[in-house]
């Protein structure tokens, strides 16, 4: 406590100091190990000083023999939203009124029929899942979802539920546009982004096939008794105004042998999460025994994040 209690009574001075290295701090990929100690270092006394409590920066690099993956069961997924909600609070999402930073959309939609008929109806406008049809024609149609739904019991009524969130592709589109090599693919699989040296052109968002990088227009609002005080420098750690963020498969819990936030808190079993390079891990058995899918396969950007039906 006395170390903490040091940093909230700390000099302008070395306040100015302190934000004047973080400006000028390199590409945290591109440092020594030394280098890379020194700024989790500031960042911790950062944010301790602004949170009031002791704030862990970790650096922990990825894991040999180890490659993330997950998989989902649609069928087993009532549309709760308790992994939205359990990802906000672990990765420490802007609480602001108007925010739209979650970064696990769970998107309800109506259940329905499909038939050739449809097909002739031809391509409404919107985001959504297309059935039928390609890019190259107009034929298809697009189930659109709502995300942001807050029923009063669930599964509701005639609806079905499809989460969406980062795919930690393989061959990430967004790493191949950003102009400053700020986001990249880290060993063990996910796609992370250093947020000190993003500039916030937001092109990578623009390449991402999946809606799943959110932008920070404004300061973000991280309540002081609500902010996750065990964090990842590439992961969960706050951000600032003009950043993009998005899922990192809760580095700061899987590098450490836990499992991600939101599959600790599914009711239902439907999250699944391992290592895909382990045969005998829960998520290698699904892909092996199950009829799995991949969110916009044909774009071949190999999702690590697989959909299956019992």
């Amino acid at each position: 406590m006395l170390g903490t209690a040091a940093l909230m009574t700390m000099s302008d001075d070395a306040r100015a100091n302190m934000e004047w290295a973080e400006w000028f701090q390199g590409n945290y990929r591109l440092m020594s190990e030394e280098e890379k100690a020194l700024a989790r270092a500031r960042l911790e006394r950062r944010y301790s000083r602004e949170y009031g409590k002791k704030v862990t920066v970790d650096g922990t690099p990825a894991q040999e023999g180890v490659l993330m993956g997950y998989a989902l069961n649609i069928k087993k997924c009532i549309g709760c939203r308790r992994c939205a909600k359990a990802c906000v609070e672990e990765n420490n999402q802007s609480r602001g009124k108007d925010d739209d930073l979650e970064w696990i959309r769970v998107l309800k939609m109506e259940k329905g029929e499909f038939s050739q008929e449809k097909m002739k109806q031809g391509y409404p406008e919107g985001l959504g899942i297309q059935v039928g049809g390609n890019a190259y024609t107009p034929t298809g149609v697009v189930l659109e979802g709502e995300h942001y739904y807050q029923p009063e019991a669930v599964p509701e009524k005639d609806a079905a539920y499809m989460p969406i969130a980062c795919m930690q592709c393989e061959k990430p589109p967004c790493v191949k546009v950003c102009p400053v090599r700020t986001t990249y693919r880290e060993a063990d699989g996910p796609v992370v982004i250093d947020y000190n040296w993003c500039i916030g052109c937001r092109m990578c968002m623009s390449a991402c096939p999946y809606w799943a990088r959110r932008f920070n227009w404004s300061d973000p609002n991280l309540p002081k008794e609500a902010m996750n005080p065990v964090t990842h420098y590439l992961g969960n750690r706050p951000r600032m105004k003009g950043v993009v963020e998005k899922c990192t498969f809760c580095i700061q819990r899987t590098r450490q042998g836990r499992y991600p936030a939101c599959v600790e808190v599914c009711p239902t079993g439907a999250r699944k999460f391992g290592n895909l390079l382990d045969p005998n891990s829960e998520v290698s058995r699904i892909i092996a025994r199950k009829n799995v899918f991949r969110l916009k396969a044909e774009l071949n950007t190999f999702p690590k994040f697989f959909y299956f039906m019992d």
